[in-house]
């Protein structure tokens, strides 16, 4: 729906959505920021005495802050770098308390027979599902309920037991077999099927890892995976996956009771002028005009104000957008994805209103009221959330754990892990190319810029009781 404004009213609208509401301003100006990250050490010799991630994040931050004053980093921070980096790659290579997943990384790297396993491991789900599909047109159980009992109907019900068992050897087998029954003969269609099933790459890549799977190597690589954690699709990764799910539900219903309060004092303060609601999973509709890709579009929860319109139907302004993360890893690596979605919303045209869907039912918001959004820092302070109920760290993480494992996985990384794991020299000087890659590659840009990013996520985090307990002991004023 498009509704007509002037460009006073435009420029009235921008002015009145940079701050919906003094007692808002107040709560998150006055809300405990727990999260906060401390300053950094200003000099490279500080990170001296700090764990190895501590000491890479302070001098990938001096390498930052030269390169975007046009300058080269000093020496001393590229020194402390390499070391450092040295020193990580030591802890993660440590048989008892080092890190599973970069130890897998190496051994993928050193030996031929794991990188095919992990390649043909990367599609083995895709593989599994066409073998099925092609295993039930041929041997469904509905089908071999329709042929009589004899040795066609046994070879069938074994075809089908090896793709239900991912026994794929023994399927090839019982394919054979019944390829060469004279029964099949008649019968072009399943003869046709069967023909495909032996001749597919994707039983033979399946084959393979089956084989591939007793090697000591695989079997030393699955073992670490395991210390990692569940494997995909295990009970254990079901299961594990369900109580991620419900931890982040409990803290969404948490925000959302913030919210509700603080919409509650909003419309005690403001009386007739403003009526405030709150919306949880807000999905963005289609029609705005920009493309949703790589960005959030359900916001978990939102504080709308009514919007002072000539429309017949209700219109709502955005007044806090808030999303529920029970870690702060989760809310680090959700920021590019939540300042895409900021941007997409902000495309939307300034005189329509777009339907959102709800749990509460649709609600429509104002275009001008979308792109007064904006992913400046100074706005985004004001207009997002990120709520936790996890306890700050002791010594928060400098280091985020992407920026980690990129570093990690870095083809120097590795040589010098396999270096180390063959018992040769490791000269850290050989870690310079990682170096050279963070100044240099825009495959890199992320990790250079990691820490005004962490540091952002942290300033917009708050705890949910700190959330609360803001909105509760603040003064209302009219």
């Amino acid at each position: 729906m498009i509704y007509a404004t002037t460009t006073a009213d435009t420029v009235s609208i921008a002015m009145s959505l940079l701050s919906l509401s003094p007692l808002i301003d107040q709560v998150l100006r006055t809300v405990a920021r727990r999260y906060r990250l401390p300053a950094f050490a200003d000099a490279p010799d500080q990170a001296q005495n700090a764990s190895p991630s501590t000491a890479l994040a302070i001098a990938i931050e001096q390498a930052r802050r030269a390169v975007v004053c046009d300058e080269l980093p000093a020496a001393p921070v590229k020194r402390f770098f390499v070391e450092a980096l040295a020193r990580l790659i030591h802890e993660a290579m440590r048989t008892q308390s080092g890190d599973p997943v970069f130890q897998a990384m190496v051994l993928r790297h050193r030996a031929a027979e794991v990188r095919e396993y992990a390649s043909l491991s990367a599609h083995a789900d895709q593989d599994r599902r066409q073998i099925h599909a092609i295993v039930n047109a041929i041997a469904h159980p509905a089908k071999q309920q329709r042929i009589l009992p004899g040795p066609q109907r046994e070879a069938l019900a074994q075809l089908h037991a090896c793709a239900s068992l991912s026994f794929w050897s023994e399927l090839h087998d019982a394919a054979r077999l019944l390829h060469g029954m004279p029964e099949i003969a008649n019968k072009s269609s399943v003869e046709r099927d069967l023909t495909r099933l032996l001749d597919s790459p994707e039983l033979e890549r399946l084959r393979r890892l089956d084989a591939l799977a007793s090697d000591d190597l695989v079997r030393q690589y699955r073992s670490l995976w395991d210390r990692h954690g569940p494997r995909p699709g295990s009970s254990n990764a079901v299961a594990q996956g369900v109580a991620s799910q419900q931890r982040g539900a409990a803290v969404e219903a948490l925000a959302a009771q913030a919210l509700e309060a603080l919409a509650r004092r909003l419309n005690e303060a403001e009386g007739d002028r403003a009526s405030y609601r709150v919306v949880t999973s807000m999905r963005v509709p289609p029609s705005l005009p920009a493309s949703p890709e790589r960005a959030k579009t359900e916001w978990d929860v939102v504080l709308l104000r009514r919007a002072n319109t000539d429309d017949e139907a209700t219109v709502w302004d955005v007044g806090l957008l808030v999303e529920a993360k029970a870690s702060v890893d989760a809310a680090t690596t959700d920021l590019s994805r939540l300042l895409r979605g900021l941007r997409l919303l902000a495309h939307a045209e300034e005189n329509a209103a777009y339907s959102f869907e709800t749990r509460q039912g649709m609600v429509r918001l104002r275009g001008a009221s979308l792109r007064a959004l904006t992913t400046d820092e100074a706005a985004l302070i004001k207009a997002v959330l990120y709520c936790c109920d996890a306890p700050p760290e002791m010594s928060p993480r400098l280091l985020g754990a992407a920026g980690r494992m990129q570093l990690l996985s870095a083809q120097a990384s590795l040589e010098f892990a396999s270096a180390l794991t063959d018992s040769r020299d490791a000269d850290p000087q050989d870690l310079e190319p990682v170096w050279h890659e963070l100044l240099e590659s825009p495959r890199w840009r992320a990790v250079l810029h990691q820490y005004p990013m962490l540091r952002q996520v942290r300033d917009l985090m708050v705890h949910t009781e700190d959330l609360l307990a803001a909105i509760n002991g603040t003064a209302v004023s009219s």
